[in-house]
């Protein structure tokens, strides 16, 4: 049978410009949800030991650094700045990627219209298989946001969102070494589920 379903020790996590002068154009989605996605998608890398490359873009001229939130999240990752739009074409953030050793990356980034799509559509050429977390993505519009992740799955990449990717890493609830952190990063950022596991713990009680 085929490895459909991710696993931790195939996958790493790309986080492309999180970076506030970017976000400040965001219209495809609430930015304090983005933030949100984000920072829960780079907890799940962490609980799940996956390698991290974060990269920046423009820090001083525009763009400013890794948003601070997210840099809390992930402190020993250094985000590799970069002048162009596709760190594909960046040979230091194209290396640490490669050095990962890993063959499947999960991104993450702003804007999906460019310094997502660019990047994802040449590590798709480049053989990778790549999942783009759309919830964790901010285009311009709404619009434009939905065709660059159109073209990108009809690339190849394959679509999904922030609490799929943990859901699909943890798998069976019983994996007792991600147990707790996986809960952790459900209830904190999982809105009304992540209230409801936490109602669950804490008020019923096993007869």
């Amino acid at each position: 049978m085929p490895d459909i379903l991710i696993e931790p020790k195939d996958c790493a996590l790309v986080l492309v410009d999180q970076q506030a002068g970017l976000a400040f154009g965001v219209g495809s989605i609430d930015r304090q949800m983005l933030l949100n996605n984000v920072i829960a998608l780079a907890r799940t890398a962490t609980v799940f030991g996956m390698p991290i490359v974060a990269s920046t873009s423009a820090t001083k001229v525009y763009s400013g650094p890794l948003m601070p939130t997210i840099h809390a999240a992930i402190p020993e990752v250094v985000a590799i700045d970069r002048r162009n739009m596709n760190m594909w074409e960046d040979d230091a953030a194209r290396g640490a990627i490669v050095a990962t050793g890993r063959r499947k990356l999960i991104f993450s980034g702003l804007l999906t219209e460019a310094c997502v799509t660019f990047p994802v559509l040449s590590a798709r050429a480049a053989g990778y298989e790549v999942h783009v977390v759309g919830d964790a993505c901010g285009g311009l519009t709404p619009v434009s946001h939905d065709l660059a992740m159109r073209r990108m799955e009809a690339a190849g990449a394959k679509p999904t969102s922030w609490i799929q990717v943990l859901l699909e890493l943890q798998r069976d609830w019983t994996r007792h070494e991600t147990y707790d952190g996986a809960r952790a990063i459900v209830e904190a950022h999982g809105g009304g589920y992540g209230i409801g596991l936490a109602y669950a713990r804490d008020m019923i009680k096993p007869a």
